[in-house]
This record gives C-alpha cells, sequence and structure tokens, in this order.
C-alpha cells in the first residue's frame, strides 16, 4: 500500500498530495480546484467538528445557519471588506438555463437575468450583520454568540487538496457586544478554545500572535491568529480570531439601546477554522509509510486482523476479539475487527498503516493456544506480545502515551526550526537552508514587509503575544524596531 509514496525527503509537495489520496481521504473533483472529501478523510473531519462543536457551545455559542447566497450590494458596505474578498467571489447573475436555438445543448437564458447578482459565500460577515439588525434592538439581546457550520466558495488559481481548494468546510463565529473590553476578550477566548483544540486533540504545538495590517482579515481592527509549523519548514497557518471592533456594525447600523437609555453601535467578532486542518494533520506527523493520526482524532483507535487458515480458526478468533472489542467500548476506545477474506493480513497491515490506525492488533491460531495478540503501534513501530487480559488496559495506556508522544515529536521539531537572526544575511542563509520560523526585528512598516516578502517569499505569520518591547534594529532597513517578528515562507 506505501510503496507509492514518494519519500519526503525527495519531493514533499508530491508525497503530501499521493498520501492524501492513496489513504483515501480526498480527491479531485470534475470541478477545477475543488475536491471530493471520501468517506475516511470525512470521518476524520467530523471528529474535529464533533469537538470544536462542543467546546462552541461550552463557552455559550449556539449554531445557526445562514444562507450561501449574498447580495452584491452588501458585499459592498464595508469598503476594507469588498476589497478584500472581491478578487475571490463567484457570482450568479441568471436563474434559469433553456435549450439552444440549434438543439445543441443547454444555455444561459437570457431573459432570465437577476435583478442584483448573488454573491456565492466567501465568508458570511455581511449577510449575518444585516440580519443582526434585526436580532439587536437593546442591551438585553446582548451578548449575541452564533456559530455557523458551512461550505465558502473562494475562486483561487493554485489549489490543493485541503490545504487551497476554490470550496472548503469551515465554521465560522460571528459575536456582537455591548462593549468593546468584551469583545476583546471574546477574540481572544475563541483564539485559546482553537489552541486547546490544536495542541491537545491534533498534537500540534502552535505560536501565538497577531497578524499585521497587511495580512489582517479585510474589515478586521485586529486579525489574532495561531501558527503552526509542517515537517517541510514551512508554516501554516491553523485558525484566526478577529476583533471587528464597529465596522460591520456601522455598515449596517446596528445599534442597541443601552441600559441608561442611549444608543450606540454594538462591538463584533468572528473567528473560524476550516478543512485546511485536515491537511495541517496530514503534514505535520506522517511518514514516509502513511498517515499518522493522533489516537484523539483517528476514525478507528484499533483495528484487530485476524490470521487464519480455515473457519474454525477465525471463528475462536472471532470470540476473542469481540471480548476485546467489548472491554475497549467500556473505555471508550473505538475498535474494528476486520475479518474480510478477500485480502491477506499482510494487505490489512500495510492498508491501516498508510491509514493512520494508532494500534493494530494480530490474533493467529499460535496466540489462540498461548492466550495472548500481537499489538503493534503506529507511531513507532514497536510491536509487543502480551495476554489478552492485559489488552484493554495496555490500549489506554498506548493511546494516550501515543498523543503526548506525537505533540512532544512536533514541539521538539518546531522549537529546533526556530531562528533568531540579527542580519538579512542571516535571514536569507536560515530560510535558504534550514527554513522554519525566523525571529527577527522589524521597523513595523509595509513597506519593508513588502520588500522583504518580494525578496524572499518570506512573511510575517505573526507579531507574538506577551512578547513584550524589546529594542533592536530591523534586519532589512536597520531603522529602530521595538519588537521581534516570527517570518517564514508559507502555505
Amino acid at each position: 500500500m506505501s510503496k507509492g509514496l514518494p519519500k519526503r525527503s525527495e519531493d514533499y509537495s508530491q508525497w503530501y498530495n499521493e498520501l492524501v489520496k492513496k489513504a483515501d481521504l480526498a480527491e479531485n473533483s470534475p470541478v477545477r480546484g475543488c475536491m471530493v472529501i471520501k468517506p475516511y478523510g470525512f470521518a476524520v473531519w467530523e471528529k474535529m467538528q464533533a469537538i470544536l462543536d462542543k467546546m462552541f457551545k461550552e463557552t455559550g455559542h449556539s449554531n445557526a445557519y445562514f444562507p450561501i447566497f449574498i447580495p452584491k450590494s452588501y458585499l459592498s458596505k464595508e469598503a476594507d471588506h469588498v476589497e478584500g474578498f472581491a478578487k475571490e467571489c463567484a457570482v450568479v447573475t441568471h436563474y434559469r438555463l433553456k435549450q439552444a436555438d440549434d438543439k445543441s445543448g443547454l444555455v444561459v437564458d437570457p431573459e432570465a437575468k437577476l435583478e442584483e447578482e448573488l454573491i456565492v459565500r466567501p465568508t458570511s460577515e455581511t449577510v449575518i450583520w444585516n440580519t443582526y439588525k434585526q436580532w439587536i434592538q437593546s442591551y438585553r439581546d446582548l451578548p449575541l454568540k452564533i456559530n455557523q457550520w458551512a461550505n465558502v466558495v473562494r475562486w483561487e488559481m493554485r489549489t490543493r487538496l485541503f490545504l487551497r481548494t476554490t470550496e472548503f468546510l469551515w465554521q465560522e463565529g460571528h459575536t456582537a457586544h455591548a462593549t468593546e473590553a468584551e469583545a476583546k476578550e471574546e477574540t481572544l477566548l475563541m483564539l485559546q478554545v482553537y489552541t486547546d483544540f490544536v495542541q491537545n486533540f491534533m498534537a500540534l504545538p502552535v505560536i501565538q500572535g497577531v497578524k499585521t495590517e497587511s495580512e489582517r482579515f479585510a474589515g478586521a481592527v485586529d486579525t489574532y491568529c495561531m501558527e503552526t509549523l509542517m515537517q517541510d519548514g514551512k508554516a501554516l497557518q491553523a485558525g484566526t480570531s478577529h476583533f471587528l471592533g464597529q465596522n460591520f456594525a456601522k455598515a449596517f447600523d446596528v445599534k442597541f439601546a443601552t441600559r441608561d437609555g442611549g444608543l450606540e453601535y454594538v462591538w463584533g467578532t468572528s473567528w473560524g477554522v476550516s478543512t485546511r486542518l485536515m491537511g495541517a494533520l496530514i503534514m505535520a506527523h506522517s511518514d514516509d509509510k502513511g498517515l499518522v493520526l493522533p489516537p484523539r482524532l483517528a476514525p478507528k483507535q484499533v483495528v484487530i486482523i485476524p490470521i487464519f487458515k480455515n473457519e474454525d480458526e477465525l471463528e475462536a478468533i472471532d470470540a476473542v476479539a469481540r471480548g476485546i472489542i467489548g472491554q475497549l467500548k467500556e473505555l471508550n476506545i473505538t475498535a474494528d475487527f476486520d475479518d474480510r477474506d478477500t485480502q491477506k493480513p499482510g494487505w490489512k497491515f500495510a492498508e491501516y498503516e498508510l491509514k493512520g490506525v494508532p494500534v493494530r492488533i494480530a490474533i493467529g491460531p499460535r496466540d489462540l493456544d498461548n492466550g495472548t495478540v500481537e499489538l503493534a503501534r503506529r507511531d513507532t513501530s514497536e510491536k509487543i506480545s502480551l495476554s489478552q487480559q492485559e489488552v484493554a488496559p495496555k490500549v489506554k495506556y498506548i493511546l494516550s502515551e501515543m498523543q503526548d508522544s506525537i505533540y512532544k515529536k512536533a514541539l521538539k521539531f518546531r522549537d529546533e526550526h526556530i531562528t533568531t537572526v540579527n542580519t538579512f544575511d542571516e535571514f536569507k542563509q536560515v530560510l535558504k537552508n534550514k527554513g522554519g520560523f525566523i525571529k527577527a526585528h522589524w521597523d513595523g512598516t509595509a513597506e519593508t514587509e513588502m520588500r522583504i516578502k518580494e525578496e524572499t517569499k518570506a512573511t510575517i505569520r505573526c507579531i507574538p503575544l506577551n512578547q513584550g518591547a524589546k529594542a533592536g534594529s530591523c534586519i532589512y532597513s536597520g531603522k529602530p524596531s521595538v519588537q521581534q517578528v516570527y517570518f517564514a515562507k508559507a502555505y
């Protein structure tokens, strides 16, 4: 199964593309830039979705759904927002097709032109804030905390499965508050929720920070982010949380009656993560044999494979396997018994290795005689023999240890690939020979940021939170700098 995978060291990009397809996660669709998420890939996304949804509800948010079509006039109400998304929008201009006059096929009916064009949702701030105008009248209606699970469309020229597609799945939170302080608190709260999820479930360390003005979400006052590092030394933005100030409230005239009888604009936030997290999960942990899934996100945490020559042996192994699966279920561990007779055990071993199943258990005739099983863990390929009575507690321990071990490995890699530099020559050398995050002084100007990007293709990933003032000189301009930022090449 894994023989067809290129080596990461030889062609990381091709390794990723092939792994996504061979592990049955996703494939390209007939529509350029879109993807079909296959059942196994969607099972991973469903686990992410379920965990995040629980975290959102625990922090006081409710789910709703808003239309996929947005009137063009809505998008133009917030100037920065329309400028940021205008080049990525798919536009609906007609509502009907008809048979061509020469019967050659279907054509757009020119008589069915819409009075106003509709934008296929690139993000939902505009349609949601237009709705909030009806929902918010008084301080009693605040805070309003809504989340939406949806798909969005952003027209992309260069696409890659999960990482950058024309259509993708995501969630977007949109909240409204009575005060600036409450909205800022919400923005940072959701950044922390995302951080907890990515670190504790995806086993991926993050750097929290705020985006520069040029990298900020269109229409936001501040964009907070969490940056992760992939095995090829490139950064990947795993999620963002935006403090919108009163920009959208003013654009859509969303006011509320205050406790003292005044009338004020509300304060807003928005925040989101997408199926891009699937790409991060794959690239951060997997190896040349296939996926390495953190146990907390694996659709199947354990698979039991029988090794048998006849039906009597299979029947006996089945009885043992069912007992083990029952014990694992009591520990909230998902397990499956693969008794297919269409594939040999060796083929199954390779298949589950490719798909990143954390623990594989093999049971054969000799194991039946000895009351044992052979257990193999995906991350280290270590194999151990243990009694059938030990399986459930041992698997529980291993899964916990694996989750921690995968995180520590990613953390070690990340920390080894953070380099502080003091000159632009150093910067370029590290970028060329090592990659990763480069910590350096920046003079705070958009001009310097742009020139560094043009000359090296590296961008400022974030201004790290809570670093405090640290005087120095900009690596590019030599001008005084009061802060260090993280640069990297990124997805």
